[in-house]
């Protein structure tokens, strides 16, 4: 693979699948006419197993593998939960997105716990990777496939119009909080006029609140947006953060968010390692150089993306569905997925490849971008734990109310509004 290729490929899946397309249905493993065991395996847009999985059948003579690919995460996760509500149809093993994860914890009855039916596979992950896919009472329900550990981008040439460092290196203190992140964003604003600090209200507010132990449920699934002090506190300062005129009121996703990119409309992105090739493709060979990306990020770090490979308890052959989901979550199964495809690795093994570490992004001015992600990715303190509303609460109630703040909506009305959403979606 060449030095640019994984940072080409958009990985992450929640926001960008806006169409809902017709899926494949499921269905129970079964015998194929030459005896073989058949293992069906549903996944979306690109896992970089394809290769994969003819290595596998090659050293297993008994097992033939089908795979239902979705060209989107959207369409893929509503068939997943229409056909658990159906109790039949699904695959032998269903990939899941984290931004659905918590859907599927609140179901993880219906799921087979790994650590009983699979290959012994403790201490391969991230600790925080596999807490997110643990229940309460101790089931693994997913084995960890991608990532998406959070940076900072920023353009190179507008930092320069503002008269602040540009060096990759130099920048970091800019990035060290939020606090001077936004007091950063002050200085921009008020030295390059007509330009933004950062794309999206919704964007920046919910990468702060993702870093923190306790977000919109606790651990009793007690819906806790009054009482969680952290959440007013992230919405107090990135309304005042609009109100100063940082934010480019753009919607993630949309035509104008992608042109955006373009034209320079806003200097600092928040970046996962997926966010590299999303940048590339929107930016343009026009932009190139001018984008780089920093190992900083505020407060720490974060995580926005990665999947999870489950084993429902639909399915004829669990076990051997289950020894082959292990196997492509292998460290070395993800390094090659990750030359394929450009899925970030969440193996503890695979992050310490020379094959990640080594790779460069020439687009960003050939920084080492697996290195700085990799360790972006051991800044990830803990996985916050997600009630089953979670998602429609950040997407759904949220993020259009820190949208109506954007347009000229007052932040306590909008504040007013979004709780009241929120004691709504969790009922």
């Amino acid at each position: 693979m060449g030095p640019h290729r994984w940072v080409s490929v958009l990985v992450c899946t929640v926001a960008s699948a806006a169409a809902l397309t017709a899926c494949g249905s499921g269905g129970a493993s079964n015998q194929t006419a030459d005896g073989k065991t058949e293992l069906t395996v549903a996944t979306f847009n690109e896992f970089g197993y394809e290769d994969l999985f003819t290595e596998y059948e090659a050293a297993h003579s008994d097992i033939k593998i089908t795979q239902r690919k979705t060209g989107q995460g959207a369409p893929h996760h509503q068939n997943l939960f229409t056909k658990l509500g159906a109790g039949s149809g699904l695959a032998d093993v269903e990939a899941v997105e984290e931004g659905y994860l918590s859907q599927v914890m609140d179901k993880a009855g219906q799921f087979n716990d790994l650590k009983e039916i699979g290959p012994g596979v403790d201490g391969r992950w991230l600790s925080w990777k596999t807490a997110a896919a643990t229940s309460k009472d101790g089931k693994l329900i997913g084995y960890g496939t991608d990532i998406g550990p959070l940076a900072m981008c920023y353009r190179k040439d507008l930092l320069e119009k503002a008269g602040l460092p540009s060096d990759p290196a130099a920048v970091k203190s800019l990035f060290a909080s939020w606090d001077s992140y936004f007091a950063t964003g002050d200085q921009f604003v008020a030295k390059v006029p007509g330009v933004a600090w950062f794309d999206s209200a919704a964007q920046i507010f919910n990468a702060m609140h993702n870093q923190h132990e306790v977000g919109y449920f606790d651990k009793s699934d007690t819906l806790v947006v009054e009482s969680n002090k952290a959440i007013l506190g992230d919405w107090n300062a990135v309304t005042a953060a609009v109100a100063k005129g940082q934010s480019a009121k753009l919607v993630a996703w949309s035509n104008e968010w992608n042109t955006g990119f373009k034209l320079g409309t806003f200097a600092t992105k928040t970046c996962p390692s997926w966010m590299l090739g999303v940048i590339e493709a929107q930016a343009g060979p026009e932009n190139k150089g001018k984008w780089a990306v920093t190992e900083a990020f505020p407060n720490g770090g974060g995580n926005w993306g990665g999947s999870y490979l489950t084993v429902p308890k639909q399915g004829k052959n669990a076990k051997k569905a289950a020894e082959l989901a292990a196997w492509l979550t292998a460290p070395e199964q993800q390094i090659k997925a990750f030359k394929a495809k450009g899925t970030f690795p969440s193996q503890v093994k695979a992050l310490e490849d020379p094959a990640l570490l080594d790779s460069a992004n020439a687009y960003f001015g050939d920084v080492k971008a697996g290195a700085l992600f990799a360790a972006q990715a051991k800044k990830v303190a803990a996985a916050q734990y997600k009630g089953p509303k979670d998602g429609q609460i950040q997407e759904n109630v949220f993020s259009p109310a820190l949208q109506s703040v954007e347009q000229g909506k007052a932040p306590d009305e909008a504040w007013k509004t979004a709780v009241e959403g929120a004691q709504k979606a969790a009922k």
